[in-house]
């Protein structure tokens, strides 16, 4: 799989497509975010590259960084509930079952900060993968989890577009 035509076809979509930009982000950072999923979804490059295009080609940032935090939002629920229904059994399951040391150090975090480790778990990527599905494994209230959740895909979204955006824009 060649990431570099992956990035520049889904840049190249986004910018020729503008009216699905919000979208195409929402699948990505949804992408990114759900347990499993997330191994194979190489989506922060391609979001920070997004970020660029839309100081370059006047995209809308709004959109762009609300249609983000849904997608990232919508995907940490997804792994909490999958957490939630399946406990433990979702941990022996391909690929989580090949990477014991990534799950530990995920529980290890989780169990250091409680409610706070969904909220930095954002913002690195291997705690990103398992961070909400082991919040939903231990039963993290779910009132707790979505705050949680939701403030740090706001300021997640925002801290990898804006500075494309922002920056291309103050040097023109």
């Amino acid at each position: 799989m060649d990431f570099e035509l992956i990035k520049a076809s889904t840049v190249g979509f986004v910018q020729h497509n503008q009216s699905w930009a919000p979208f195409v982000v929402a699948g990505l950072a949804f992408g990114e975010s759900i347990a499993i999923l997330s191994l194979f979804v190489p989506a922060t490059v391609i979001l920070i590259a997004i970020g660029a295009l839309i100081g370059v080609a006047g995209l809308e940032f709004w959109q762009i960084w609300l249609g983000a935090a849904l997608g990232a939002v919508m995907g940490d629920s997804v792994s909490y509930w999958i957490g939630r229904r399946f406990k433990r059994a979702a941990l022996e399951t391909w690929p989580l079952n090949r990477h014991p040391a990534m799950v530990e150090r995920g529980e290890r975090f989780f169990d250091r900060l409680g409610p706070w480790a969904v909220f930095v778990g954002r913002f690195f990527g291997p705690a990103r993968a398992v961070v909400p599905l082991i919040a939903g494994i231990f039963a993290m209230p779910a009132i707790l989890f979505q705050s949680a959740n939701v403030a740090s895909a706001l300021v997640w979204a925002f801290a990898l577009l804006a500075p494309g955006a922002g920056l291309l824009a103050y040097f023109r």
